[in-house]
């Protein structure tokens, strides 16, 4: 689905590099120490990092000089991204129309993406009468509303509690296992990725490495890896 060929970004001196594809239904785990690059490469991936040089395939199209939203990817960040102004439907409207001019069957499409997300009757609020884990929901609505085949997230959840993050990543994976969606996901946690993810990229000096299976991985860390878990 998702190839990135011989990536290297370069960012007044820091340099990132990445060469590996993430399959259909494939669910990444993107790991390695603070400042490492992890977001560096999922903003590369979805268009707002440039590249010095590479090539990024998307279903077998070209799109590294595409802009964001022509990649045919969703891209959830973490502070969910809501606007104050607009009630959390219209927030979520966002993700099919940017001037919310929907018809009665995209507001329908709306309203389900809403109850999905465990928020039905919640779509006339507006972001500040929400709590954290409500706006997650709603951020996350609005990207399953796009319904594109690959979503990356960029520690969406790492504000949430444990048991809230947990239910957001089932959640996530429910959706994703769905949809046949593959996803990228940043994360800190060890923990988080043995729950979502089939593999994980370990992202360490300069190098994005190819992806691995979860437990394997976690349970047999190569020496860099195994430095980072302590």
């Amino acid at each position: 689905m998702l190839r990135l060929s011989n990536l290297h970004v370069d960012l007044s001196g820091f340099t990132l590099r990445a060469d590996f594809e993430v399959g259909a239904g494939q669910r990444i785990a993107i790991i390695g120490p603070s400042g490492a690059g992890k977001s560096t490469l999922l903003g590369a991936v979805a268009g707002f990092v440039p590249l010095k040089s590479g090539q990024i395939l998307m279903e077998g199209r070209d799109v590294t000089g595409a802009d964001p939203d022509k990649r045919g990817m969703a891209m959830l960040f973490q502070d969910g991204n809501l606007f104050p102004h607009l009630t959390l439907a219209q927030n979520v409207g966002l993700g099919l129309r940017p001037g919310l001019r929907l018809s009665d069957i995209e507001r329908a499409n709306v309203d389900e993406a809403i109850a999905r997300v465990g928020l039905q009757g919640f779509g006339v609020r507006k972001p500040a009468s929400l709590s954290g884990g409500q706006i997650s929901r709603a951020a996350l609505a609005r990207v399953l509303l796009q319904a594109r085949p690959l979503l990356l997230l960029d520690e969406p959840f790492a504000a949430l509690g444990p048991a809230l993050r947990a239910d957001m990543l089932d959640l996530v994976k429910d959706v994703v296992n769905e949809t046949g969606a593959g996803l990228m996901m940043v994360t800190h946690s060890p923990e988080d990725a043995r729950r979502i993810a089939t593999d994980i990229v370990f992202v360490d000096e300069g190098a994005a490495h190819p992806p691995s299976p979860t437990a394997q991985t976690l349970d047999h860390p190569p020496p860099a890896l195994r430095a980072y878990l302590g």
